[in-house]
């Protein structure tokens, strides 16, 4: 009976699911940012599944509080970021469920912070700044914190510094601000925006937060994890100046989705604002601080084993692995690149950083008032034929196509046969003008 139950739920699962599931793990997916998943992160995602433990606090599993301390240290080392990040320090390492829930926990810390200086009644005073490009997560994290949308300062980026917030502008909104009365508080960096990878002067912002005593987060979500090669190291040159730091190696880092790692400096302005300590949660260990309790770094009370499926990446793939990983994907989006710019009919709009590339199909006689629909016709003919996924953005009002190579199986011939698509319902559309 069991066995005939099993059938029909594959079956099922075939006939009724798969039909309906965008295919993240498809050689042919380059939309958005990449979901990488591997073996050995699927085993250390079948590990954390079968023990199921609920490790809020070291308590509850010394060893899932305990990897993620380890863990966290090495891909820290990988990344060379300063020693005040690492756990011997009063800092250290926490797996958040997403990037958006790291912005939203340090946000939270940086506020508390701020209002135990400034007084709580001050909280409608209190300023963010970051890019115009910073991802939405952020605008979120300030409705939950309760920073007033009007206070949430999203600082206007163009061609002229590739998308990258110019700390001039930024002088600029902090000086208006204090003789306003305003108390800035809290400044977002990006390394790899979503729309086109912009990366934002860490070492200059950083000393312009530090000189108006702000925190200063560093959201490296997608492309941090490049920065474990020496050639990509220099992009968070100046992490040094930050408060915290985020990357998603369920992005890039052959990880399976959850695992977002955000580093801190100071843990106790996470605890400060995030800790409960309810009675039936008290034991030996953690009232006399002997331990880390995870649940004070967080939101919510219950966590799974994460670490373990980052442990198994670490072990089975090894650092030169996952460099030479990276650097196929760079070398992939290279080669899209050339390939878009021998088409005199298509346009790279931005500077390729890392593995995406943002282009366009240019207008008949540079006709801009069709381009967007043009382009948005492109994208929807190729992702409607369902050989390829990808995405889009707008930049300096201009509707552009994302392709973003990171898949863990995409190969040159996939890449190629995308752009050979892109190409055919190119000449389609422009024979229909």
């Amino acid at each position: 009976m069991c066995e005939e139950q099993n059938f029909y739920a594959i079956a099922d699962i075939q006939a009724k699911i798969l039909p309906g599931v965008t295919h993240w793990q498809s050689p042919n997916f380059f939309g958005y940012y990449p979901s990488n998943s591997s073996i050995a992160g699927f085993l250390g995602e079948m590990m954390s599944a079968g023990l199921n433990v609920v490790g809020f606090s070291w308590i509850t599993s010394p060893a899932a509080t305990e990897l993620e301390m380890i863990v966290l240290d090495w891909f820290g080392k990988m990344l060379k970021l300063p020693e005040e990040f690492l756990s011997a320090g009063k800092g250290g390492g926490v797996i958040q469920g997403s990037a958006s829930e790291a912005v939203l926990v340090v946000l939270l810390a940086a506020r508390d912070k701020i209002l135990r200086r400034v007084g709580k009644n001050s909280l409608e005073k209190l300023v963010l700044y970051a890019s115009d490009q910073t991802h939405s997560a952020l605008q979120k994290a300030c409705q939950i914190g309760g920073i007033h949308p009007e206070n949430c300062r999203l600082l206007r980026t163009d061609s002229s510094t590739d998308y990258a917030l110019s700390p001039n502008v930024l002088n600029e909104a902090i000086s208006d601000d204090v003789t306003s009365g305003l108390i800035p508080f809290f400044l977002c960096a990006t390394v790899g925006t979503t729309s086109s990878t912009a990366v934002d002067p860490l070492l200059e912002l950083g000393k312009i937060a530090k000189s108006n005593e702000m925190w200063f987060h560093v959201d490296a979500a997608y492309a941090g994890s490049a920065c474990i090669c020496p050639e990509y190291r220099h992009y968070i040159d100046g992490v040094e100046e930050a408060d915290s730091f985020n990357t998603n190696a369920h992005k890039w880092f052959l990880t399976n989705f959850d695992c977002s790692v955000l580093w801190i400096k100071d843990r106790n302005a996470l605890i400060q604002a995030l800790s409960t300590n309810p009675e039936f949660l008290k034991n030996k260990a953690s009232q006399a601080n002997l331990v880390v309790d995870y649940k004070d770094w967080q939101i919510p009370l219950g966590r799974r084993f994460r670490s373990l499926k980052l442990w198994m990446v670490m072990r089975l793939y090894g650092l030169e692995n996952l460099q030479s990983y990276i650097r196929n994907h760079i070398n992939l989006a290279k080669h899209f690149e050339e390939l878009v710019a021998q088409d005199p009919r298509f346009e790279i709009v931005t500077p390729r950083l890392f593995s995406l590339v943002c282009f366009r199909l240019l207008p008949p006689h540079n006709d801009e008032t069709c381009a967007t629909k043009l382009n948005h016709g492109l994208l929807d003919a190729v992702n409607s034929t369902g050989k390829i996924f990808a995405s889009h953005t707008v930049l300096s009002g201009k509707y552009l196509l994302r392709l973003a190579v990171g898949a863990p199986l995409t190969e040159e011939r996939h890449v190629n046969a995308a752009w050979k698509l892109l190409q055919d319902e190119a000449s389609a559309l422009l024979a229909t003008l």
